[in-house]
């Protein structure tokens, strides 16, 4: 709650001095903080007060208690079995030699507790002192002793009473009287300088808060602003690092964004177009051809058969394509799943190099598959998304490296995995291009694999089986591309 009122306070302050005022996380840890400091300093400061005063005090009360107890130990000592007028001398002789102390005054009274003698002029003989030990001294016949103020005084005053034994009789009262005037003067000043001090110490911790938070709101602000550009089209732009601290990692998180966003778009651009030209070769066979069929300017049956074939082929084409972008949006969303069941992987490997096997015989390209004779124990996976992996390599293989007119397949187990890999002898791939065949829109030159997607849609289906897919190029002389798929015997698939 005093906090609550404190940052009410240092609120409104700050909204009424034009310059320091402050907004957002500035005020906000301006205020926190400079309000915790407050209630700090000035707990510091009362107690600080409190404890000066207490000292002062205490040291006056004992001074004064003492100065009581003397005077009335010099009277029971020396005025004791003298006649009584002698005893009067003593007490006047002890009242005019006393050395008074600062605003000490020292009092003689009588068993009824008025003044007798005094040596402040200011307190005539017969004046009754208003303070409480007097009665308590009169009754315990002991020394009291009182703080307070009086009607007497103009502030606080410390007395001490004494009881003076004459003889075995009460014959009167040493009374010492101090006025804490100057004390309480004294505290006064100390107190100021303490606030002084705990004012320099609150502009300070101010000046150096506001240092420090500039220093973490600034480059937070240009951070925003980058930020804001970034969201309106502005990718690859980089934020200068100024700071190797929180603050130097959240720069550097926003320039690898910055620059994977432009990559990101880049690809995607890439895509699209090299899209759009793929769809665009296989649609323009299809409408030349079916126009061609629907005008009657084929020559002959053979003409029309053979338009009819380019145009199923085509279609077939088309709609792998389209099957390769549903894959990939069912990834992105995660509606992409498995169908698992145990399967002989070396059967559906076998399947889909025979399939493709006749295939690519009428394109020219010989299919050789290199079998072992180590049988493998049915392993629980997703047939028709394995298979699919494959047919996309072989067919990778005969679009890219066709040129070779060979595709050696091979299925072989290396400790806990088996290897499935699939080479061909075109020109391979370039090796600043290798690790980044398999991501997604990526096309790079004309001998990368795959059409930005193939290959990503393959590695998240070897990926989902706990397995990995490598593309590399061929050590041997006679070059090409090697894909390979590493499954573990354990599978377990998600």
């Amino acid at each position: 709650m005093v906090l609550q009122r404190i940052e009410t306070v240092l609120s409104k302050i700050l909204d009424k001095i034009p310059f320091i005022q402050a907004k957002g996380i500035r005020r906000r840890w301006l205020l926190n903080s400079v309000s915790f400091l407050v209630v700090i300093l000035a707990v510091m400061v009362i107690a600080f007060s409190a404890v000066i005063r207490s000292y002062y005090d205490s040291d006056v009360l004992t001074d004064v208690e003492g100065k009581a107890t003397t005077a009335s130990n010099y009277f029971t000592i020396y005025s004791s079995g003298t006649p009584p007028e002698e005893r009067d001398a003593l007490a006047r002789n002890y009242i005019e030699t006393y050395e008074r102390d600062g605003e000490e005054e020292m009092q003689l009274l009588s068993p009824q507790g008025d003044v007798v003698l005094s040596t402040n002029p200011a307190t005539p003989a017969g004046t009754l002192p208003d303070t409480e030990e007097l009665a308590k001294a009169a009754q315990d016949q002991t020394m009291c002793s009182w703080r307070g103020k009086t009607e007497l005084s103009d502030g606080r005053v410390t007395a001490a009473t004494a009881p003076l034994i004459y003889d075995g009789e009460l014959y009167g009262f040493a009374r010492c009287v101090v006025s804490m005037r100057m004390v309480d003067q004294h505290v006064t000043i100390l107190t100021l300088a303490g606030v002084a001090l705990a004012a320099g110490i609150l502009v300070l911790v101010y000046i150096s808060n506001i240092y420090f938070v500039r220093s973490i709101v600034d480059p937070v602000e240009n951070i925003t602003v980058i930020a804001q550009r970034i969201a309106t089209g502005s990718y690859g732009i980089q934020l200068e690092k100024k700071f190797d601290d929180e603050i130097g990692d959240l720069t550097d998180a926003i320039n690898d964004m910055s620059i994977r966003i432009k990559e990101a778009e880049s690809m995607k651009s890439e895509f699209i177009s090299s899209v759009s030209h793929e769809l665009r070769t296989p649609l323009t066979a299809i409408t030349g051809w079916a126009e061609t069929i629907m005008g009657g300017e084929a020559r002959d049956e053979s003409d029309v058969r053979k338009g009819m074939g380019i145009i199923a082929s085509e279609a077939r084409r088309l709609s792998g394509m389209v099957e390769e972008l549903l894959e990939f949006s069912r990834i992105e969303d995660g509606r992409f799943t498995l169908s698992v069941e145990p399967i002989d992987i070396k059967a559906e490997l076998e399947d889909a190099v025979y399939t493709y096997h006749e295939f690519l015989a009428g394109e020219g390209i010989a299919v050789y598959h290199e079998d072992c004779e180590e049988e493998f124990d049915p392993i629980p996976g997703d047939p028709d998304r394995l298979r699919q992996v494959f047919c996309n390599l072989l067919d990778n293989a005969a679009k890219h490296g066709g040129a070779g007119k060979r595709i050696d397949t091979a299925i072989y187990p290396d400790g806990s995995d088996v290897v499935i890999t699939v080479r061909d002898y075109g020109p391979g791939i370039p090796p600043e291009e290798l690790p980044n065949v398999k991501y997604k829109f990526y096309k790079g030159s004309a001998t990368a694999r795959g059409s930005g997607i193939g290959l990503a849609v393959c590695d998240e289906i070897i990926s989902r089986h706990n397995g990995e897919l490598n593309i590399l190029n061929a050590e041997d002389e006679q070059g090409g591309c090697v894909a390979e798929i590493r499954l573990p015997m354990g599978i377990t698939s998600r």
